[in-house]
This record gives C-alpha cells, structure tokens and sequence, in this order.
C-alpha cells in the first residue's frame, strides 16, 4: 500500500506557499478498514497529505537537494469535520521558518471553506547517504544532478509537472 496523498499541485509560490488537492475517493485501501459501513479518511493521513505538501514546498525552494523530507513535530493540530469518500480536500501550506535541516510551516486542508484539520508542524531533511555511505545510489536514483543518476530522477519529473 502506497499513501500517495495528494493528487495535483494547484499553485506553488517558491519558497513562500503551496496548494494542493486530494480527491478521496472510496477506492483508498484504507477506507475499506476506517470504517467498514462508514468510510472516513483516518485523521493521521489529513496531517500526512499536509506534510506531503509541505515537502513539495520544501524539495522545490531547495531544488530537491535531500533525498528524505519527513515530518519531525506536530503542533497544534485540530480536526474538523469527517472527510467523505467523492470530496475534495484542498491543502494549503505556508513556511514560517526554513534552517538547514528543519522547516517550519503551518497549515489548513479545506472543503468548501470549511477546516477539516490544521496546525503547525515541522518537517526535517537529509541524505541518506549521510547515515550509511553505501545507500548513496539510492540518493542519487531519487536527487538529480548526481553523476551517478541513471533513472529518471524526480526533480525532471516535478519540473515536466510544472
């Protein structure tokens, strides 16, 4: 099972903003299991489609530097409403702070205006070949501008997208 959480990247304003959407439909795995006679899309992947948006955010401003952008902290996050199999969830992300590793950001995901979950959160980076040397051909199949990158890397992918 893959979480891909977001569908398409609707407006991007480097280094400043990201909108996204998911289109929840009932053929999510998950939905069969969150729950049987009543499907909901599970509170955790609200904030994951967020930190999926957030990361694009991030891969972008820094020209997809780290191979790995995950989610460190959450803050003060608030569930709205049940998101429904046929909505459409809007994602909007901000950065607040960038450092070298950490970003701050916060963020809303919407249906038709209304908060179904929203917080700040931060997301942190690396290499993983900074962790085991041997995974640096991992990092270079996933960053492009590596000498040794023989599959398409997703920096020319996100940059056809665009």
């Amino acid at each position: 099972m893959r979480f891909v959480l977001i569908d398409r990247i609707v407006e991007l304003q480097r280094g400043k903003s990201l909108v996204a959407v998911k289109n929840l439909s009932l053929a999510e795995e998950y939905l069969a299991d969150h729950f049987p006679g009543f499907p909901v899309m599970p509170g955790v992947l609200m904030l994951e489609a967020l930190t999926q948006s957030g990361a694009w955010l991030i891969r972008d401003l820094e020209e997809f530097a780290h191979s790995v952008v995950v989610l460190k902290q959450a803050k003060t996050i608030k569930y709205g409403s049940f998101v429904e199999p046929g909505r459409q969830l809007q994602l909007h992300v901000d950065l607040v702070a960038h450092g070298e590793r950490e970003s701050t950001l916060k963020g809303v995901g919407l249906i038709d205006g209304q908060e179904m979950v929203k917080g700040r959160f931060t997301l942190t980076r690396y290499n993983l070949r900074e962790h085991d040397p041997e995974l640096h051909a991992t990092d270079a199949a996933i960053v492009p501008g590596s000498a040794t990158c023989s599959s398409p890397c997703a920096r020319a992918r996100w940059v056809r997208a665009r």
